[in-house]
């Protein structure tokens, strides 16, 4: 059977610390969406991983690792991660149905940044899915092929209005092409052929829900399907072969980007959190947006997901703080919204307030929590009607307390 782990919020949730966790207990860990403008923070005793397009069980020997078909892959990135880790000849692999990013695609999304303003990373990963939707685009398959490739490349650059110099593309293909083909597998027979045996299966989301191209707060999302049916598309397992769907929040909210975010503190709050919480992103360093915790949209985030149970991260980031309000429904006007309306822009949260506590960092039992924290998570429990299974009381890997 395959577990799947998904942001609720708006990413950058913790979900790689989560999965490095989890990774030691399961035979793949899968990347299924996204490309490199998601990053995972893994901290160890000795060092602190970034990771940004390899699944987060690279750091244990027995996990495969799976980059699905879901992805969009660009192969200079690729190639840095797997040099920070020497030889995975046998423990990653990349879909050969992945998409590619190539230079060009970070070019278009530049000028599409520059009209819309959407807040996104430059990374090429919008216009690649575009590609995709478009039907022209080139997959990780295709780089076995290089003469073909580079006709297809000649042919859509020939339909497009930006200056490409295409002797620069053949030496980028040139370049990493071959740090990529030993790794190219048909993921998907790969994934079928372990469930059939009875391993185990992790399936690792990027970004949130709430930046889920269907059912985030559009036009500001990301281009692919975040929440827990992209994993299947994603990777080519079937939803009878999902079991567990575990979701992941932080005890407050952070956002990167422009879009709505009803429980945004602009002030000192805001950058209280930011400074304690570390809040400034893995991929770009753009520091987050930060705010209290919205049980509205984490409790739309877990029905849209499936969540059998929820994983809060960084409690101890709210050690300290006197009171602490929740997010628990929305105001516009004269209207009320206690559920999620299809816009956001221009509502005003509706706050509950809880008292504060002095030190929650290290702790790990639930009992040994101060009781203002536990009375927090149980009214968090109750707002968003799924179980906290697990709660995150530092960055190091072994500090978290499970329920």
């Amino acid at each position: 059977m395959a577990d799947v782990v998904v942001g609720v919020q708006w990413g950058d949730e913790g979900k790689g610390k989560l999965v490095d966790r989890l990774a030691q207990n399961y035979d793949f860990v899968v990347r299924f969406q996204g490309g490199h403008n998601a990053g995972h923070t893994i901290v160890t005793q000795d060092c602190t991983y970034a990771l940004h397009l390899i699944p987060s069980g690279v750091l244990y020997p027995q996990c495969k690792n799976i980059i699905g078909n879901g992805m969009v892959v660009a192969l200079d990135a690729l190639a840095k991660e797997i040099a920070l880790f020497g030889n995975l000849q046998e423990r990653l692999f990349v879909s050969e149905r992945a998409h590619l990013i190539l230079p060009y695609h970070q070019m278009l999304e530049s000028d599409q940044e520059a009209q819309s303003a959407i807040g996104t990373t430059r990374k090429g990963i919008g216009p690649a899915y575009q590609d995709k939707i478009r039907r022209v685009g080139l997959r990780v398959g295709d780089l076995r092929y290089p003469k073909l490739l580079k006709e297809k490349i000649a042919h859509n650059l020939a339909h497009m209005h930006v200056q490409v110099d295409m002797r620069a593309i053949a030496e980028y293909l040139d370049t990493y092409a071959p740090k990529i083909l030993p790794h190219i597998a048909d993921t998907t027979g790969m994934l079928w052929e372990g469930a059939q045996k009875g391993k185990r299966i992790l399936l690792e989301g990027a970004q949130g829900s709430m930046l889920d191209v269907d059912f985030g707060t559009y036009p500001f999302v990301t281009s692919s399907t975040t929440i827990a049916a992209g994993a299947c598309s994603g990777s080519g397992l079937s939803v009878k072969d999902i079991d567990k769907v575990i979701g992941v929040a932080k005890a407050y909210c952070t956002r990167v980007g422009n879009g709505p975010f009803p429980s945004e503190e602009e002030g000192a709050m805001g950058e209280w959190l930011r400074q304690k919480g570390h809040e400034f992103g893995t991929t770009t360093q753009r520091a987050r947006r930060c705010g209290y915790f919205d049980a509205v949209a984490v409790r739309y985030a877990c029905r849209l997901n499936g969540c059998t149970e929820l994983a809060l991260m960084k409690l101890d980031v709210l050690d300290g703080l006197e009171e602490i309000l929740v997010c628990v429904g929305y105001e516009r006007g004269e209207e009320t919204f206690l559920h999620m309306p299809d816009s956001l822009q221009g509502v005003k949260p509706i706050y509950k307030r809880f008292q504060g506590w002095a030190c929650s960092a290290g702790v790990h039992t639930f009992e040994v929590l101060p009781k203002e924290a536990q009375a927090y998570i149980c009214a968090l429990e109750e707002l968003i009607n799924v179980k906290i299974s697990a709660i995150s009381t530092s960055p190091k890997r072994e500090e978290m307390i499970l329920r």
